[in-house]
């Protein structure tokens, strides 16, 4: 499965040598790398995480079932309204390979992995936790967005100590009719009942992104590099 080269994203006033961190942002389903650049911009314009690279994947183009097998950017395929119904597991774990990837690229370049969060909206969220859980090696955080945990079954067999503290700030929409907000509480309690360390938070939007999350994600990311 082919990927294009991920965007890249530093402050303008960064000095390349002294960059000591890498957040990997994955956009969600049907967008692509350059949809969550302006959210990532501001960031970068607060001058409050100055030596962070963005990483911001492009998901590969694949039919997708759910939506009448159209072709589109799709890090797995979806099959039913409910996203858990029916699982693409192959697909998951291609896309799990292809990040833990990106992850190795980041320590080859000098950034520690508990230097290095992942970050995702929606389907992209979904592949942040699913990769974070099973990695074998520390890494600073997870941000999941308006998603949920996916293969959870097989969460007990397949996820590694070495990120059993590693912080996780899930949020979500309460008005969200793409992936209900139930859906993401039962994801939370499976990881708050498993031990993991899930901040959450709830806010008065849709499937979307607003002023008050960015806000919070940014005090999240700040925490976990500092």
């Amino acid at each position: 499965m082919s990927h294009h080269p991920p965007l890249e994203l530093v402050s303008h006033t960064a000095d390349l040598s002294k960059i000591n961190a890498s957040v990997i942002w994955l956009h969600g389903l049907g967008a692509d790398g350059y949809d969550f650049e302006p959210i990532v911009q501001q960031l970068l314009q607060s001058h409050r995480l100055p030596n962070v690279r963005f990483i911001l994947p492009h998901a590969p183009e694949m039919a997708v079932t759910r939506n009448n097998g159209y072709i589109m950017p799709a890090w797995y395929d979806v099959y039913g309204i409910t996203p858990v119904n029916k699982e693409d597991e192959a697909g998951i774990q291609a896309s799990q390979r292809y990040i833990n990837e990106l992850i190795e690229n980041e320590i080859k370049r000098g950034i520690p992995s508990e230097r290095i969060v992942l970050a995702g909206f929606s389907q992209g969220g979904a592949i942040a936790l699913h990769t974070a859980l099973r990695y074998p090696q520390k890494l600073a955080g997870v941000l999941a967005l308006s998603t949920y945990l996916p293969l959870h079954v097989k969460l007990a067999t397949e996820a590694d100590l070495a990120n059993i503290n590693t912080p996780i700030f899930m949020a979500h929409g309460i008005f969200d009719d793409v992936i209900s907000l139930e859906m993401s509480q039962i994801s939370r309690d499976l990881l708050q009942n498993r031990q993991y360390l899930v901040t959450w938070r709830e806010y008065k939007m849709a499937h979307s992104v607003c002023a008050e999350e960015i806000a919070d994600i940014q005090h999240f990311l700040q925490q976990v590099l500092q």
